[in-house]
């Protein structure tokens, strides 16, 4: 029987504020879209644990035994600076400024994205569809909307008519904003007198002459506009109607909004059924911004090259700072945070390594059982990895207790244990036991220390032969020799 039917899961959906018990459409299925990155630039720190807590949820809910379908776009055309419908597509004005293609963005930051997620140990998603290859199925569904009475083409241009979709269906349920008052909060913007009001929202936009992404279009040659890819890769993977829709807490309006609004405008009902949203991240209690300098990227992070940290942090450790907080909450990154979960997370993997080798005993002092529906109560609780770690931690203070024979535990119950802190340490929160990695690189290192003094006795006993085999030797394992004023040095090709 798989897990899913033992096991109770509640997500938060922020369309109802409320946890709800997670059931999907399909028994045994979901269906989950993440809105990806627009790839003009290196992915933040930010951005990285909006991806990094959906990878997680990914993980238990294949834990739990749910066939997942995974769906998180590449947004690379149609995005424009204001995130709305006026300004320069940030991927257009980013190959200008650079006087390169628009397509060389698109590759340079899309590769960055994937090492960058790589190096946090995500796992790829099912399918990973691009806003450029699905201009047909975007223009299909202006179509139906323009058709529908839902939308007005006025200069080349298709806009969303938020008032008369407003007659009918809620615009604003989502983000729990007013229509009437958005209007009215809204200064009239010059060069958008084409807009019948200033809340509508482009479907398609006509290109201007310069404007180098462009494609044909029944209105113009243009783009469509950043909000409708989204409907239109969910719908096609996905279906008319899926499980789960995820994204960063800053796209809930107005990108979130506008997408049920296509969905329901153009097939006739809500098209998700759990919205979910990962919180923000601080910097210092400062947001984050590029502009005002208060800004990390992950590659900062794992080099020490930056004024905001004391040293270096492994890919592993910034994740465990990450799943120390609920995906749902404000999280803020600093030195002193950071440091603090380096040292949570190397006792953590201290213990995973003291638990290979502790000693079964006659009778249990711990109920492991109990301990592991804790672990699976704190997941099932809206995937609340705070209270998992805490339950986790319960564990390395036994394991350290076994070792020092002041607990004991059965042969069964290690073997169980084992097993169930590989599950929720490995597999679900994803975190690499670097320790390991560290003391094979020390080994190494002393190993070769040792090979070098004996080449530099061979040289100095004018034994030429040995001196280059041992040379050539470590060449051949990937492990280059340098000689130089202050000595040898080497390096690895890994």
């Amino acid at each position: 029987m798989p897990l899913y039917q033992e096991q109770d899961l509640k997500v938060y959906n922020s369309i109802s504020g409320n946890k709800e018990n997670f059931k999907p459409i399909i028994d045994g299925y979901v269906g989950m879209y993440v809105c990806g990155p627009t790839v003009y630039s290196n992915v933040h720190l930010g951005n990285v644990r909006t991806f990094m807590s959906f990878d997680m949820i990914f993980r238990y809910l294949k834990h739990l035994g749910f066939k997942v379908r995974y769906v998180r776009n590449i947004t690379d055309a149609g995005h424009l600076e204001n995130d709305a419908d006026e300004g320069e597509d940030r991927i257009a004005k980013k190959a200008r400024l650079a006087q390169i293609e628009p397509m060389e963005v698109v590759q340079m930051y899309t590769v960055d994205f994937h090492n960058i997620l790589n190096k946090f140990n995500c796992l790829p998603p099912s399918i990973e569809p691009t806003a450029t290859g699905h201009i047909i199925e975007q223009i299909n569904i202006i179509k139906i909307i323009l058709n529908k009475g839902f939308a007005y083409e006025v200069n080349g241009s298709v806009y969303f008519d938020v008032l008369k979709f407003n007659e009918t269906h809620n615009y604003g349920k989502l983000s729990g904003r007013n229509v009437e008052d958005l209007i009215h909060n809204t200064r009239a913007l010059d060069g958008q007198s084409d807009k019948k009001n200033p809340q509508d929202f482009a479907l398609w936009k006509k290109a201007e002459p310069q404007h180098i992404m462009r494609w044909p279009s029944p209105w113009s040659d243009g783009f469509p506009g950043w909000h409708l890819e989204c409907t239109a890769m969910s719908t096609k993977y996905l279906g008319e109607k899926f499980d789960i829709h995820g994204g960063g807490m800053d796209l809930k309006f107005p990108h979130h909004e506008c997408e049920i609004a296509q969905a329901e405008a153009c097939n006739g009902h809500s098209p998700v059924n759990y919205w979910m949203h990962a919180n923000m991240l601080t910097l210092n209690s400062q947001k984050m911004a590029k502009s005002t300098g208060n800004n990390i990227l992950p590659a900062e992070i794992f080099s020490g090259k930056n004024d905001k940290l004391s040293k270096a942090f492994s890919p592993s450790v910034t994740r465990f700072f990450m799943m120390q907080a609920h995906y749902r909450s404000i999280l803020d990154f600093s030195s002193n945070a950071i440091e603090a979960s380096e040292k949570g997370y190397h006792k953590l993997m201290d213990a995973m390594n003291t638990l290979k080798s502790i000693q079964g005993g006659t009778n249990s002092t711990f109920d492991v059982k109990s301990w592991s529906q804790k672990c699976y109560d704190a997941l099932n609780d809206d995937f609340n990895t705070p209270i998992l770690i805490a339950e986790l931690f319960s564990v390395v203070k036994l394991v350290n207790q076994v070792k020092d024979q002041k607990a004991s535990l059965t042969s069964d119950d290690i073997n169980f244990l084992t097993n169930q802190m590989n599950a929720f340490v490995f597999d679900i929160l994803a975190l690499t036991n670097d320790t390991l990695t560290q003391d094979n690189h020390n080994t190494l290192s002393n190993t070769v220390e040792v090979l070098i003094k004996l080449r530099a006795e061979a040289r100095a006993n004018k034994d030429f032969a040995l001196s280059d085999k041992i040379r050539d030797e470590l060449s051949a394992i990937g492990i280059q020799l340098k000689d130089g004023k202050d000595g040898t040095s080497f390096t690895t090709n890994q």
